[in-house]
């Protein structure tokens, strides 16, 4: 799977962000397109994470020895006026052949309005790849493959994997509650379609939509979702009833294997099957940029991840409308 371009990371090493250039790469997720950082964690694997998380890459720190941290955690350090955890990634990875020195370099990671320095052995370079060029691994339900959320190939065809922030958070810190809930009157009357490709952010968005008593059914990427999405139309079609009678909301991710949350916003919005069935987007990527892309691909409302409370409070009165409409 050739990648279509690649940035050395001696360009943004000085201490700077990495996003030099934020609209470009915001461009990239409207064109299934997105960048990602490589490193490595002193194994033979090669390790990549989405460029829109990272905030910047530095050698590491003094570490402020803490105790009672979870595994995996170093410990704490200053980072411009604000005290954010550090964590050895290999270590909360469980990598077996994990090194016996900690990571050289560290990324300091913005997900989900959390803020985190993660140690790694070596900072590679940022590659584009096309997201119909990432798929999703193989089924894994435990070790170092369960923190992977996907693969792609570079041009020599060493493999990278992608790793799953959010599986990482939850292992390493425990899942957040989702928190008090009520459920919608005439809840069964509501269907909600979603999709996602982290197990952990599925499993926290079927919580909420059991809270409020709606029934929903999933998909693990974007193609998926598209796939499932046109055949229920399909189906609707031939029996002369609307999709709307199938499905009331549809709640997408922005960045899945095979076809990102705006392409497939965009393929939504463009079928008249689907008319006036909300899309809500989902996304741990909750920068003004982000949303600005999901606006113009024509998502009705960008919810960030994750507070579950939030997320229902947003879903609740597009599906009463919908009931109305």
């Amino acid at each position: 799977m050739a990648t279509s371009s690649s940035t050395s990371m001696a360009e943004s090493h000085g201490g700077h962000s990495l996003m030099e250039n934020v609209d470009a790469r915001t461009k990239l997720a409207g064109s299934n397109r997105m960048e990602i950082l490589l490193f490595s964690l002193g194994t033979h694997e090669t390790f990549g994470i989405n460029v829109f998380k990272v905030r910047e890459v530095s050698k590491t720190p003094t570490i402020t020895k803490t105790p009672n941290m979870p595994a995996g955690v170093e410990g704490l350090i200053s980072l411009r006026g604000n005290v954010i955890p550090v964590l050895q990634l290999a270590e909360a990875m469980q990598l077996n052949d994990r090194p016996s020195k900690r990571g050289a370099s560290m990324m300091v990671t913005e997900y989900s309005k959390r803020t985190l320095g993660f140690l790694v052995h070596a900072v590679d370079r940022i590659i584009r790849v096309e997201w119909d060029k990432v798929r999703a691994p193989e089924s894994v339900t435990s070790g170092s493959a369960s923190y992977i959320t996907a693969i792609t190939e570079l041009p020599d065809g060493k493999l990278v994997s992608i790793v799953d922030v959010e599986s990482i958070l939850a292992h390493t810190f425990g899942e957040s509650a989702v928190g008090q809930i009520d459920s919608m009157p005439d809840a069964q009357d509501f269907n909600v379609f979603f999709v996602d490709d982290s197990s952990v952010a599925r499993k926290k968005i079927g919580e909420v939509l059991d809270k409020l008593g709606v029934k929903h059914k999933h998909a693990q990427n974007g193609l998926e979702a598209w796939t499932r999405l046109s055949g229920m139309a399909a189906h609707c079609s031939q029996l002369g009833r609307s999709v709307r009678e199938e499905v009331n909301l549809i709640l997408v991710d922005a960045e899945m294997p095979e076809m990102d949350g705006y392409v497939l916003t965009k393929n939504i919005k463009s079928d008249p099957r689907f008319e006036g069935i909300p899309v809500v987007m989902h996304s741990s990527l909750s920068s003004e940029a982000n949303r600005a892309m999901g606006k113009s691909v024509g998502v009705d409302s960008y919810v960030a991840k994750f507070d579950g409370e939030i997320l229902a409070d947003t879903i609740r009165p597009m599906l009463m409308k919908s009931a109305r409409d």
